[in-house]
């Protein structure tokens, strides 16, 4: 058997152009060519999956820049020193029901709700924390050391939500131009949070570091895309202690 009769059962060397052929596929299939082809064929696919990310990403560049500032705002330092080691231990502040939002109220809802949209969850996100943080404040003499970080991050909210506005304002539409209402499930949530007959209202008595703690979490989960990880920060296991792949600024 002729060399180019071992590298494929298709070749034989019964002619010049057969041989011409086959000589072509030995080389091809020499250890050098193959090791030089895996390694280009390697970098092509290491190249879509760097560039994967970016086409996909659903979450625009200058929301995900205030969403990034609003992340430094709220780290692990912050939240401990003005949300817990500033206030008497366990002080607790009294909150709607619906103010104490999770990542599990976040999976019950897009669970329950049909069609229910990102940007949706994301605006009640915004409208839910910026209430926390105006009961925060409610209790905050302005001499107290977490008064001004308080006010500096209702700011920020304020900021972001503008930001989220003028991003969404199309999508916010409907097919005539009018302005399209949310789900019912949501609006009602935005109607008891709004309700100023308090006789109707549920209250929950809720550490202020808690409050801070659901808001940056659940921040993860619904901007993620915002936030570079192989997470799933929509897993309540990712969030629970003692879980060694928490990041250090959870």
């Amino acid at each position: 058997m002729c060399d180019c009769e071992r590298y494929s059962p298709v070749c034989s060397c019964n002619s010049k152009q057969k041989r011409a052929v086959c000589s072509n596929l030995k080389a091809s299939l020499e250890p050098g060519t193959m090791t030089r082809t895996a390694a280009w064929l390697c970098g092509l696919l290491l190249g879509f999956v760097w560039v994967v990310p970016t086409v996909v990403m659903s979450t625009p560049a200058e929301l995900c820049k205030s969403m990034n500032t609003l992340k430094a705002s709220l780290n692990l330092i912050n939240r401990r020193q003005y949300m817990k080691h500033n206030f008497p231990i366990n002080y607790t502040i009294r909150v709607h029901y619906e103010e104490v939002f999770r990542v599990h109220n976040i999976s019950r809802l897009r669970a329950r709700v049909q069609g229910l949209e990102a940007r949706e969850l994301q605006n009640l996100w915004l409208l839910v924390n910026q209430q926390v943080l105006k009961r925060i404040l409610r209790v905050l003499p302005e001499r107290h050391p977490s008064h001004k970080y308080t006010s500096d991050l209702e700011n920020l909210f304020r900021m972001v939500q503008q930001v989220f506005q003028q991003v969404f304002q199309q999508q916010q539409l409907g097919p005539q131009g009018e302005e399209r209402e949310p789900p019912e499930r949501i609006q009602e949530i935005l109607d008891r949070m709004s309700d100023p007959d308090v006789k109707v209202w549920k209250w929950k008595s809720v550490r202020p570091k808690a409050l801070l703690d659901n808001c940056y979490r659940t921040m993860h989960c619904l901007f993620q895309d915002c936030f570079q990880s192989n997470e799933d920060f929509c897993s309540i296991l990712h969030w629970r202690k003692g879980n060694k792949r928490l990041p250090k600024q959870a």
